[in-house]
């Protein structure tokens, strides 16, 4: 069942240590097929050295596994939530990668100082509100806070990030990660300066409309 799909979120998976993006075994990225509303997520607590597609997780919206002997991450309910208020997201990556986080921990959104800010995410990374881990807690402070940008940062927690696939969710991540480092670093030189947002708006009608192959 969806092959494709545990094919490609088992890929992204793997591609969180090989980024920098987790450690041990903590972070995960799942996928939604649109067709059937089936969602992939990997096992909870599973090495990621260790997984293997067919360990991927298949559930119904609503959690019922429908295949799979393991069990499934336990920010499965967070990705659900998600993906039941937003039909253009089939992708989510959820990390506590470090620099991003440090955002997080104090509550900031990551300012929009950088063209690489305004082309990928077309503004400043917002950061929630704090969320317990009780219920739909996380996914409500997550909707509540999603703008343009495809990734939030959880106020006190970590990184999640979206797309229409699980490698766009995984890229967002990155990047998210990448920005949130130079930031930093600017940050301990001196102030920086943010992006206005007629140039914010320029840089990101180019990066989506005509950068890359179409």
């Amino acid at each position: 069942m969806l092959e494709e799909l545990k094919q490609e979120v088992w890929e992204m998976n793997s591609e969180l240590p090989k980024q920098g993006l987790v450690t041990m075994t903590s972070g995960n990225v799942s996928g939604r097929d649109p067709e059937t509303g089936y969602v992939v997520i990997k096992p909870s607590g599973m090495s990621f050295e260790e997984m293997r597609p067919a360990d991927m997780i298949v559930t119904d919206s609503q959690g019922n596994v429908v295949e799979g002997d393991l069990k499934p991450s336990v920010d499965l309910g967070n990705h659900l939530y998600i993906y039941r208020h937003r039909s253009d997201i089939n992708g989510i990556v959820h990390t506590h990668s470090n620099y991003a986080t440090s955002f997080a921990v104090l509550g900031q959104p990551i300012p929009s100082d950088l063209t690489a800010i305004a082309d990928e995410f077309g503004g400043e990374i917002p950061c929630s509100d704090y969320a317990d881990n009780q219920g739909d807690n996380i996914g409500r402070a997550i909707l509540t806070a999603i703008t343009k940008a495809p990734a939030v940062l959880l106020r006190n927690h970590g990184v999640f990030a979206f797309g229409p696939s699980p490698a766009a969710a995984l890229k967002a991540a990155v990047m998210v990660e990448d920005v949130a480092k130079t930031v930093h670093l600017a940050l301990l030189r001196g102030t920086p300066k943010e992006l206005p947002p007629e140039e914010i708006g320029k840089w990101w009608d180019r990066y989506h409309h005509r950068y890359g192959q179409r």
